[in-house]
Formats: structure tokens, C-alpha cells, sequence
């Protein structure tokens, strides 16, 4: 009697597996439950429930593996899976996300990220501006003239006649031209030296004869 699982033709190895639909429903489930793993808190059930525990369950998350391959990696949609996944390949961890409070650590390092990851990554992925033109210095030209203000007139004073004291009498100063020796005195006169001695010369000679 043939065993069950011969293939038809005597052989003892059974046929390949062939999914029905091409693999669709396989695909699906396994990208569903890659992707519970991005919840700390199903992770923590896994944990409590013992699947940690068993081998076959171990070696199903290393073979889960190929979703970070880039022809699958597009069609997740919770990308914290496949961190939790390589995390999941620990022992340490899978042992540490047994107790409630490791869970809520996850929770609230997740929560940080979601919070703080955009703007930390905007600042690297956007361009930064350009820096500011330096402002170029104009071509010289000629200085440009301030027109200056306008004189203000001065109010003319009108002279102030001196006191009457302070003139010289008439009858001090007289009516006579003055002397040559007032003359040679005065400062600016145009009188000559020699002519003043030639005078004072021949009125000595008078006075002799």
C-alpha cells in the first residue's frame, strides 16, 4: 500500500505546495501579523503567552525577515514593525518584554518618536537656504554736493556817535597845516627824509644870518 503523501508515479517525496491563489493569502496574513508587531502591546502578549518559548515560532520570526527586503519594504505601512522584528531576534528582548514595565517603556520611547522624529528629520532631508548675497559695493562716483544754507543777514548797527568828551578840542588841535616833524611822525606819510632836513637846514641858516 502507497503512503499517502507519495507522489503519484512511486516516488516517496511528496509534490511541492502550490498555493491556490499564487500565494495572495499567504502574502497577506504574513504582512499582516509583520505588522502587529509594531504595537509593543501585542508584543508584551506574545511574551506572557509563551510563543517566545517555542522553537518553530522562533524560527517564524527569522524567516519573517524578508520584509525588509526592498521589494517588500514598500508595502508596509507601519515601519516600527520591522524595528520590533530585529529587535525580536534577541533573546534579552523577547525575556524583557514579558513585564508590564518594559511595555510601557516601549510605549512611551515609541510615543518620542512619533513626536520628535519629523522635525529631527525635516532638518536634515529639506535644503537649507542659500546664505545672503554680500551686497556689492557701487561703482564710485563723484561726491555729491550739499548745497549750502543760505546766508542769514547780519542786522546792520548803526554807528554809535562818540560823547562829546571824548573829542579833541578845536582850539587844541588849530586851524594851521601841520608841521613837517608832525609829519614825520605820522605813520604813512610819503614825505622823504632829505627833503625834512633841507628844511630844518635852512631855517637854522636864517636864524644865523
Amino acid at each position: 500500500m502507497a503512503d499517502v503523501g507519495s507522489a503519484p508515479g512511486g516516488g516517496g517525496k511528496p509534490p511541492p505546495y502550490k498555493d491556490p491563489d499564487d500565494g495572495r493569502q499567504r502574502f497577506l496574513l504574513e504582512l499582516e501579523f509583520v505588522q502587529c508587531l509594531a504595537n509593543p502591546t501585542y508584543i508584551h502578549y506574545l511574551a506572557q503567552n509563551r510563543y517566545f518559548e517555542d522553537e518553530a515560532f522562533i524560527g517564524y520570526l527569522k524567516y519573517l525577515k524578508y520584509w525588509q527586503r526592498p521589494e517588500y519594504i514598500k508595502y508596509i505601512m507601519y515601519p516600527h514593525c520591522l524595528f520590533f522584528l530585529e529587535l525580536l531576534q534577541n533573546v534579552n528582548f523577547r525575556s524583557a518584554m514579558a513585564h508590564p514595565a518594559n511595555k510601557e517603556l516601549s510605549h512611551r520611547q515609541q510615543y518620542f518618536f512619533w513626536k520628535n522624529y519629523r522635525n529631527n528629520r525635516l532638518k536634515h532631508i529639506l535644503p537649507r537656504p542659500p546664505p545672503e548675497p554680500t551686497p556689492v559695493p557701487a561703482p564710485s562716483q563723484a561726491p555729491t554736493t550739499v548745497p549750502l544754507p543760505a546766508p542769514v543777514p547780519t542786522p546792520a548797527v548803526p554807528p554809535v556817535p562818540a560823547p562829546s568828551s571824548y573829542l579833541p578840542p578845536v582850539a587844541a588841535v588849530g586851524a594851521s597845516a601841520m608841521s613837517p616833524m608832525q609829519f614825520a611822525g605820522t605813520p604813512g606819510t610819503n614825505i622823504p627824509k632829505n627833503d625834512m632836513r633841507n628844511a630844518m637846514g635852512n631855517r637854522k641858516r636864517k636864524k644865523d644870518g
